[in-house]
């Protein structure tokens, strides 16, 4: 194993270990169904990493987005706190008054990451066949729709939730349009933030 990655991986299990036993202590045993997606999640990161070989801060911030989704779900902010939801939770809670949620910044956040990903992955392939790793519009473009891609397939699953657990904090229609606009934003950013890095460091790797 690289030296680089187990300081990443007892990071994540301590927080998913903590969340595991926040949801027993709480019983909000709606929300083992987001650990276990965290965890199938987590493997295929580990899949494609020896594949792929991800930059260090690549998997920090996976694994960091991991960290910001555990607490949103299970950390409760205090009543007086603005939200926009039922339930006094983080994932609620206004970061803008009536303009930002938190759950709205970890969507662009997490998805942004994703969007890095796909990019990390379409280089290595490019890099196999020896052609030219240039991000380029149009593998930006490819990217960032992997990643909004990716953020539409989230919403599917927590659309599966709230069939199998009527009493969720998954939202209703406005919410899920948010969490795409949210997902699409964090997307094309990440696809700037690339093609900024390349053009002011062609050879950073």
């Amino acid at each position: 194993m690289p030296r680089h990655l187990l300081p990443i991986i007892l990071f994540s299990g301590a927080y998913l270990l903590a969340a595991l036993g926040w949801v027993l202590v709480q019983g909000n045993y709606e929300f083992l169904a987001y650990i276990v997606i965290v965890l199938v999640l987590a493997g295929a990161v580990v899949a494609v990493n020896a594949r792929v070989e991800l930059p260090a801060s690549l998997l920090w911030c996976l694994s960091a987005w991991g960290l910001l989704h555990m607490a949103g779900g299970l950390v409760k902010v205090p009543e007086a706190w603005p939200v926009g939801g039922e339930t006094h939770v983080l994932y609620n809670l206004w970061l803008i008054d009536g303009k930002l949620k938190y759950d709205q910044a970890v969507h662009a956040f997490g998805f942004g990451v994703t969007t890095w990903l796909c990019w990390e992955c379409l280089r290595s392939m490019l890099e196999e066949r020896g052609a030219p790793v240039v991000p380029t519009f149009g593998k930006l473009v490819l990217c960032a729709a992997a990643g909004m891609g990716f953020g539409a397939l989230n919403e599917v699953i927590e659309f599966m939730i709230t069939l199998i657990v009527p009493e969720n904090n998954v939202g209703g229609y406005v919410n899920t349009g948010l969490d795409l606009v949210s997902n699409m934003v964090g997307a094309i950013g990440a696809a700037l933030l690339i093609r900024w890095r390349y053009s002011a460091d062609p050879g950073a790797p």
